[in-house]
């Protein structure tokens, strides 16, 4: 979580910003297009196989294209990757 808070407050160079959003993103003063896109993220993470076409309709209601749904999508999906692959070879935590 270290490294994506890390990564939250370079894209931002708002310290109290990425930490409002790394609390929840949900109570944090972003756009709605940013919601949206969050939203996505997160159902992404969640259960990716539940995303439909209205999902992606939703996404160009607020003026993404299908290039930057593409993009989202891969970079969510990246995150959630490299996620397992740490935690399933213990980086970041101190097993005992």
């Amino acid at each position: 979580m270290q490294a994506h808070a890390e990564l939250l407050r370079r894209a931002t160079s708002d310290d109290e910003l990425a930490n409002a959003i790394l609390r929840d993103y949900r109570s944090a003063p972003i756009s709605a297009k940013e919601m949206a896109m969050l939203d996505y993220a997160v159902q992404l993470t969640v259960d990716a196989v539940k995303i439909t076409r209205k999902d992606h309709e939703q996404l160009r209601s607020f003026g993404y294209d299908d290039t930057a749904i593409l993009q989202i999508t891969l970079i969510a999906s990246w995150f959630n990757y490299i996620n397992r692959v740490a935690d399933a070879l213990g980086i970041g935590r101190d097993d005992k």
